[in-house]
């Protein structure tokens, strides 16, 4: 899910530097991704407009990428389906079953419960 994608929607991605969302977001682009801020405040994050919700972005969306508490998953999941995002990819503490089973049951890959910087070292090569 990492090399294929282009466009990744973080959700609960603000213009907090403190925040491991804006670390992530970083590494990304770093990556030649796009990271979309999907947060009620719609900031704007390193040039790219944010959206309150991932029904609000205008454009195909490759990944949603969840930074918020495992109990707030299961809408934004279903909004994922809603929207037809290629996939969902949860954060490390991030956990939710039934929504990864309803997202999965729907087509989409699904990773849970660990982060793109941890994991693209080791299948794909990235690093820094």
């Amino acid at each position: 899910m990492l090399a294929d994608t282009t466009v990744w929607a973080v959700v609960g991605l603000s213009e907090n530097t403190s925040r491991v969302a804006y670390s992530i977001a970083g590494y990304l682009r770093a990556h030649g991704k796009r990271a979309i801020p999907v947060h009620p405040s719609k900031p704007v994050v390193a040039g790219e407009q944010g959206y309150a919700t991932l029904s609000d972005i205008p454009f195909p969306v490759d990944v949603v990428d969840l930074f918020v508490r495992s109990e707030l998953v299961g809408p934004v999941v279903d909004e994922a389906i809603g929207i037809r995002a290629g996939g969902i990819w949860m954060q490390l503490g991030v956990r939710d079953v039934d929504a990864a089973a309803r997202a999965q049951a729907a087509g989409l890959p699904v990773v849970m419960d660990t982060c793109p910087r941890m994991e693209a070292p080791r299948l794909i090569g990235w690093r820094g």
